[in-house]
């Protein structure tokens, strides 16, 4: 029990923080799997319990401005059955009804690459290629930081078609392990001329259905399997991954204000090419890393 509960608390801190940093959880989890060895089945139902910690951590730090959206979003069903609903009202809307508008389009923008997800996971499964996906995120991690601040000012209701049209295609990509969701969709939106804030915040709250979707698919296949579940490190995990994720989340908002961003452009560099040397040693020694460094 003591085993789990500490290996629950590892994979929730290692979740709740590369959700949110641009470093990729995905990427880091798959890593921590390939390396301890852990089993496939408990990985994928531990992982849908961190996802539902983080998701709280997103709707803690971003209540006043989810809160606002889905009021908005009141309003918008209420005009649909009124038949006051427009599309064609992008220089009057609000900045939350924009905003909604341009999340569903970046939503919707992710729905044809699912059901060929499992082919952009099992790339990951390969040390080489998983660096080589860590090395992809450093690179756009440190082009977006050397935007000028002045050509950032795009704020919520400035989000254009074309701009969320970007930024989900940015998502899809990071279907891959080793490319950070937060990461590419901030960077997306920063490519796209949003400022800082607005990056980040759109990306946060873009993650909200993304990541709710991919829990309820990864539960359904994991119950179905019949796990012996144990409850006291899946609720630890839960909590650790949740108040880490808030840590997080607080992280890069100060980290990208103070133009502080590149930091880990360097991490995901230095850890990239670490991965690929980790890969190259097992495919030619023919044994796992931790086994040939012992």
């Amino acid at each position: 029990m003591l085993h789990d509960i500490i290996n629950a608390i590892v994979q929730a801190i290692i979740q709740g923080l590369t959700e949110f940093l641009p470093v990729s959880s995905s990427g880091h989890l798959t890593l921590y799997s390939h390396l301890t060895g852990a089993s496939t089945d408990e990985a994928t139902f531990m992982l849908v319990i961190l996802h539902l910690g983080t998701l709280v951590a997103v709707f803690i730090a971003f209540w006043d401005t989810i809160l606002q959206l889905i009021k908005e979003l009141g309003n918008i069903i209420k005009d649909i059955f009124t038949g006051k609903f427009t599309l064609k009202d992008a220089d009057t809307r609000n900045p939350q009804r924009n905003m909604i508008y341009m999340l569903i389009v970046s939503l919707v923008l992710l729905i044809p690459f699912y059901p060929i997800k499992s082919i952009f996971e099992k790339a990951g499964e390969n040390l080489i290629i998983l660096g080589c996906l860590f090395l992809y995120t450093s690179f756009i991690l440190f082009t977006s930081d050397r935007i000028p601040k002045k050509k950032l000012i795009k704020k919520d209701g400035d989000i254009t078609l074309k701009d969320a049209l970007v930024i989900g295609l940015f998502q899809a990509g990071a279907l891959f392990p080793g490319v950070s969701r937060s990461g590419s969709t901030i960077c997306g939106g920063l490519f796209r001329g949003l400022n800082r804030e607005t990056a980040v915040q759109y990306s946060f709250i873009l993650g909200i259905p993304t990541i709710l979707a991919g829990c309820l698919v990864e539960l359904k296949d994991a119950l179905s399997i019949g796990l012996d579940i144990q409850p006291v490190p899946v609720l630890i995990g839960f909590v650790v991954s949740a108040i880490v994720g808030i840590l997080a989340i607080k992280l890069v908002d100060m980290l990208i204000k103070s133009n502080k961003f590149k930091v880990f452009a360097v991490y995901t560099l230095v850890l990239g090419l670490s991965v690929i040397t980790c890969g190259v040693i097992e495919q030619v020694t023919g044994v796992g890393i931790l086994e040939y460094l012992k």
